[in-house]
């Protein structure tokens, strides 16, 4: 796996993805939770047909910012870049849009594990 990989994945923001349904907040507008779980969507899918077979990838840090509220019944829109590999260790740098601009950046880092050890571990 090489850094360059990147992705898109978009989702239109219903009542079920707000501040006030997920309970990150009191208004009918994208709740930045759905934001990031979005965000970590676009990355792990991008890189999952490089891993080797019975691997995946889990989330380990994420730093991001939510500039600006998107309204119920507009789309939004991520994109993700793999900036670094370094071993096991991946970082993307990532973007949503809605239809009027950008409205969260950061920077999403992810760890390649093989999933039957990393279900073993938890018991």
């Amino acid at each position: 796996m090489e850094a360059g990989i990147q992705n898109h994945r978009e989702a239109l923001v219903t009542a079920e993805l707000t501040a006030e349904r997920v309970g990150s907040g009191l208004l009918p507008v994208y709740a930045t939770p759905c934001m990031i779980a979005l965000m970590e969507q676009t990355c792990a899918e991008s890189v999952q047909p490089f891993v080797g077979e019975g691997e995946g990838t889990v989330g380990t840090s994420i730093d991001i910012k939510h500039v600006k509220a998107t309204p119920v019944g507009m789309k939004v829109r991520c994109e993700s870049v793999l900036k670094e590999v370094n071993g096991k260790k991946l970082v993307f740098e990532v973007q949503v849009f809605d239809e009027k601009g950008l409205i969260g950046t950061g920077i999403h880092k992810r760890a390649v594990i093989s999933n039957q050890k990393f279900m073993d571990a938890l018991v």
